[in-house]
């Protein structure tokens, strides 16, 4: 791959200038010396600093012992692996800040399964898509929440800064929004009963379901707002390396294999799938 082509040429080089260091009179380096160091523009040459979330199960979350796991966890992981830096630190933010945390270079990248739209890419850009899936509102059996209509008058729950928040303004005019920093905090606000239901993703949905007795009022499809790996604006080295590691992930069926692991059941968008099994991927 190119990718890795460019991380041994930099290694070279770098080895060159070691053995020719002491011939220079301590001279300092110079930038492009730093560049070829440092191809990607990482903060932390050699490591990736990630910007995720820590509750967003199955795509981003701690364990028990606080490490990160998830489908967008082990996915970026490989496809970091692949452009060869296996140094990986995930951090949770607050999805309200996260973007502007990797526009203003705190991080290397965003990962948690953020859906690439216009108003996003105005802060910055994004790899090709990895991941699409539905909306959830979800409410107790009892709420008499059934579709969007029922949602008149209701209180919403959102996560400030997601793609639900954004559909709820656009489409839930007569419903009163509650925006809350993460899911747990607007979960338990349901069960109190502080708000009437809460507006999240499918896949999330699923394990407050079981936990707590809720169930999905409404499902609604979201397959024109797919998930992606944000960068800083300007690192277009970093994002081509990303995408083309990407797209060996899903040739060789590793995103196959993630997706099954992480959300068994659900239908399988097969446009990740691998070249000969696309068309076959619908019901899996």
């Amino acid at each position: 791959m190119k990718s890795f082509r460019r991380i041994a040429v930099a290694a070279a080089v770098a080895g060159v200038l070691a053995l020719t260091g002491c011939a220079q009179s301590g001279a300092a380096s110079s930038g492009d010396d730093a560049g070829e160091e440092n191809p990607y523009g990482l903060v932390t040459p050699g490591q990736i600093r990630v910007a995720s979330l820590g509750d967003a199960k199955p795509y981003t979350f701690t364990d028990e012992s606080g490490e990160f796991t998830g489908f967008d966890v082990e996915l970026f992981t490989d496809v970091a692996e692949r452009i060869g830096i296996d140094d990986v630190v995930f951090t949770g933010q607050d999805f309200s800040g996260l973007l502007s945390a990797v526009a203003n270079g705190q991080f290397d990248v965003g990962v948690a399964a953020i859906g690439i739209t216009e108003e996003r890419e105005q802060t910055v850009d994004f790899s090709e898509g990895y991941l699409a899936g539905y909306l959830t509102v979800m409410a107790s059996p009892d709420s008499g929440i059934t579709d969007e209509d029922s949602l008149a008058g209701k209180r919403l729950g959102v996560v400030q800064g997601t793609l639900q928040e954004a559909y709820a303004v656009k489409n839930f005019t007569d419903t009163e929004l509650v925006r809350f920093p993460d899911n747990n905090s607007a979960i338990s606000a349901v069960n109190s009963g502080s708000v009437d239901a809460h507006f999240l993703d499918f896949e999330a949905a699923k394990e407050y379901a079981e936990q707590y007795g809720l169930e999905n009022a409404i499902d609604i499809p979201s397959f024109d707002a797919p998930a992606g790996f944000a960068i800083a604006q300007g690192k277009d080295e970093f994002r081509d390396a990303l995408n083309e590691a990407l797209h060996a992930a899903m040739e060789d069926g590793t995103w196959k294999e993630l997706y099954e692991k992480w959300f068994p059941g659900s239908p399988m968008p097969d446009q990740y799938l691998p070249s000969d099994e696309q068309g076959e991927g619908d019901g899996e």
